[in-house]
């Protein structure tokens, strides 16, 4: 049997008036953990579909080898009836059914005609201790955490017998401790003798778990680095974007002046807990020119702390005083939050950020459209679109138009069409809530310069991030949350990874 599971050669691949791939080639060893990366749009997601039947043989040019032999899927069933499994970066599990059933789900444990439940459920049960994952195989999806559902994809593609499992981005949405559980796993799937595919865009992921990493750059194999010295992050990054990035973030100077924002004993209730105090006395405050950082574990309250200030869109008996350039406001609704100059770009863009099936500009336009209407109260159609194509200028927005579906755009545009239909509210202070999330190195360096020049522009910024290194890169001041409280706060120069650490994991203190 060759030591080649897979073989993909000269694969191109156009939609209209776009080639996403150009005669890529990919060679995977049975048996390793094999990486891909590439920015957003490199065509990483499209050669796993051609691979896997999403785009079905006929669709594309060139050859797929597996196991020895040409093969020339017209579905999804077909690649899984050879032990191809794709986990795609947007879960596709059924909420309201049970993890046995999603499990099953298309490949029902039938006896006589008739679903035979306690076989699915004991399957399922050994399935899940295969994973890790100790949960009642009759529990509900949507009762469990996204890390639980990945292990739950996991064990849905073994229940197929998987020989080669690819997973798109599967710890983008996962926190730390998760995202060591999942890469443990695939670890142990490797001594079982699966191979797996990985598109991801976490450098450091990649190093310590891929035996061989492909970088595809605009539709192209650019090379294939083996496990050693050879995979460093430097070489990878200068594959993926052409480029050697000397520095991850950009050089900023910061022009900081007087306070432009402030709170004061903010505290919120939860929503669905009675008794529950999630946020609970917390100050901080942004001056002009400044980015501010909030740093916190999993469960913090970073985002439910940021959306009580837009608004009390989170959270009630919302309590404490909220100060705009020294007065006073009051912010109880979005709405209010906004014509006080405030913007909040959520940290799920695809979910409550965007609506991936309007176009890019009515995205931008949507939270301004008061600043659009003409004198009869109809929107101004003409102005609405030149604005809408000024931003897709000025924030590089890769789109042949403005007319473009949002859904269409690779996660770093997405973002920027979210940046910047903020922007086109002309806020004075921003808070951008994992701005960088599920996007790749190159965007991420053009979404710092975008924080930098709201900054310069005298606005006020303050963003929550999971990654450490992100905010002692472009931050002026740090604040740490733990449990619902602000612990700490520390200026660019005294901040660091572990004193950072220290102050995220401080617990109360006693009376």
């Amino acid at each position: 049997m060759s030591d080649i599971i897979l073989e993909m050669r000269n694969i191109t691949k156009e939609f209209p008036g776009v080639k996403a791939l150009s005669d890529v080639n990919l060679s995977v060893q049975r048996g390793d953990i094999h990486a891909i990366c590439g920015e957003n749009g490199a065509g990483k997601s499209t050669l796993m579909k051609v691979l896997s039947g999403v785009y079905p043989h006929g669709t594309y040019d060139g050859q797929i080898f597996f196991d020895g032999e040409e093969v020339k899927f017209n579905s999804i069933n077909q690649s899984e009836a050879k032990g191809i499994v794709i986990i795609h970066q947007e879960l596709a599990l059924v909420p309201q059914l049970s993890i046995a059933e999603n499990i099953f789900l298309g490949n029902e444990q039938r006896e006589n005609g008739y679903i035979n439940w306690n076989k699915t459920n004991q399957r399922a049960a050994q399935l899940l201790r295969q994973v890790g994952l100790d949960e009642n195989p009759t529990t509900l999806i949507q009762d469990i955490g996204v890390g639980k559902q990945q292990l739950v994809e996991i064990a849905k593609a073994l229940s197929k017998e998987v020989k080669l499992l690819i997973l798109d981005e599967p710890t983008a949405a996962l926190n730390d401790t998760d995202s060591a559980h999942l890469l443990g796993l695939l670890r142990a799937l490797r001594e079982d003798g699966i191979t797996s595919i990985m598109i991801s865009h976490k450098l450091g992921e990649i190093i310590s778990i891929a035996d061989a990493n492909t970088i595809i750059r605009d539709g192209m194999t650019i090379e294939t680095i083996q496990k050693g010295p050879e995979m460093q992050q430097s070489r990878i990054i200068k594959g993926m974007v052409g480029r050697d990035l000397e520095h991850l973030y950009p050089d900023h100077t910061p022009n900081i002046g007087e306070e432009l924002f402030r709170i004061e004993d903010w505290s919120v209730m939860h929503p669905t807990i009675p008794g529950r105090k999630t946020i609970d006395g917390a100050s901080l405050n942004v001056r002009a020119g400044e980015i501010v950082g909030i740093a916190g574990l999993m469960g913090a309250g970073r985002t439910e702390l940021a959306m009580s200030i837009f608004g009390e869109a989170w959270g009630h008996k919302v309590s404490g005083t909220a100060y705009l350039r020294g007065k006073e406001v009051k912010l109880p609704t979005v709405h209010e939050a906004i014509d006080a100059g405030l913007a909040y770009a959520t940290e799920d863009r695809k979910r409550f950020g965007l609506n991936l099936i309007d176009d890019i500009r009515r995205n931008i336009s949507a939270a301004s459209l008061e600043r659009l209407k003409t004198p009869l109260g109809a929107v101004n159609a003409n102005e609405e679109i030149k604005r809408a194509e000024g931003f897709r200028g000025s924030m590089r927005i890769k789109a042949p138009s403005v007319m473009t579906l949002a859904g269409q755009l690779s996660g770093g545009n997405q973002q920027k069409v979210v940046l910047s239909k903020w922007m086109m509210t002309e806020p004075e202070v921003l808070i951008l809530d994992e701005p960088t999330r599920g996007i790749d190195v190159g965007a991420k360096y053009e979404i710092y310069t975008i924080i930098n020049a709201l900054a310069d522009a005298g606005k006020g910024v303050i963003v929550i991030s999971s990654e450490l290194p992100e905010l002692l890169g472009i931050c002026d001041r740090i604040y740490t949350l733990a449990f619902g409280r602000i612990t700490g706060v520390l200026d660019r120069g005294e901040a660091n990874q572990e004193n950072l650490m220290t102050l995220m994991t401080k617990e109360r203190e006693a009376a």
